[in-house]
């Protein structure tokens, strides 16, 4: 028998809570940057070891066996300590983290994104970045199944013990028109409102409040992506409600739309730095401190100067 059925691993302790996690061999593999057979190999190695089928792989999805759920918290506790360790450790000498795997909300993807990792690498010069952009809801979830270590997500105002969260952005919704059009006027008009789609928490918070407010606009198309969206009101079939930052997107379609005030009682959202409680420590203070200064310097000054009335509702956080 191999040695490597012998000895019990992190590498084995990860591959077998993150099955169980995502109930699928091939899921797991994707996560974790494998083979389905390397996952696979080291399931059963682990079983061997413990002389216990673990896994129910034969089900879908994949399910905990009677001794799956006795060593769960186990393998649990191991990973935990293991993360803490690497976090104590990267904070007595930050060069030496090998390993830093980010989340970042898509709103940044273009600007703020390419500038933080490029200065964190001239800093961090022995560190190996993995990226993942997304919307807010599957970032948080990549960071409590560990999927991640570092998450910049939408702020909803409810924090699970786990978390220590560091707020970045002040980022007020704006309305969208075709050029020299109003908001009201849109409203007035008929004008179908594009939606922000409802299956992430942004579109589903935006639809509340105007039905709070009472505000019932003509509504046809329901999208998630900012450009689409953007493109629509340029080519005047419609308006729509985005954040000052989902604004900023506008690019060559700047000089067909008009950003104005809400229609309705003003809205905002936050953007906050999201890590797991006691493990990522200096790190995620260097990052939240360096995102600061470009959101700053990247969004805050020039969004103010483009439109000036928003004044402080678009603003810096924390620092």
């Amino acid at each position: 028998m191999s040695d490597t059925v012998n000895r019990l691993t992190l590498w084995a302790v990860d591959v077998f809570l993150t099955t169980a996690e995502e109930g699928s061999i091939t899921a797991a593999a994707r996560r974790l940057g494998a083979s389905p057979s390397a996952i696979s190999q080291q399931l059963t190695n682990l079983e061997a070891l413990f002389g216990a089928e673990l896994l129910n792989r034969r089900e879908r999805p994949v399910t905990l066996t009677p001794a799956g759920r006795i060593f769960r918290p186990r393998a649990q506790r191991i990973r935990d300590e293991a993360n803490s360790a690497r976090s104590d450790m990267a904070r007595l000498d930050l060069s030496q983290l090998g390993n830093l795997r980010l989340g970042m909300v898509e709103d940044f993807e273009a600007t703020v994104t390419p500038q933080l990792i490029t200065g964190m690498a001239e800093h961090l010069k022995n560190t190996r970045f993995e990226l993942e952009t997304g919307p807010s809801h599957r970032l948080l979830d990549a960071l409590e199944h560990r999927a991640c270590d570092v998450a910049v997500a939408a702020d909803m105002g409810t924090h699970a013990p786990w978390m220590e969260v560091r707020p970045l952005l002040r980022d007020p919704f704006v309305a969208m028109v075709p050029k020299g059009m109003r908001a009201d006027q849109a409203l007035a008009e008929g004008l179908p409102l594009i939606n922000y789609t409802r299956r992430h928490a942004m579109g589903r918070e935006l639809a509340s409040h105007l039905l709070d407010a009472g505000l019932a606009p003509a509504q046809r198309f329901e999208l998630d992506s900012y450009r689409a969206m953007i493109a629509m009101v340029a080519a005047g079939n419609g308006w729509t409600i985005l954040t000052a930052l989902g604004a900023l997107h506008a690019g060559r379609f700047a000089d067909q739309i008009e950003v104005e005030e809400m229609p309705v009682a003003p809205l905002e959202r936050r953007l906050s730095l999201f890590a797991r409680r006691d493990e990522m420590g200096e790190i995620a203070d260097d990052i939240a401190a360096r995102l600061r200064r470009l959101i700053g310097d990247n969004i805050v000054t020039p969004a103010r100067a483009d439109w000036p009335w928003l004044g402080d509702r678009l603003s810096v956080l924390g620092g």
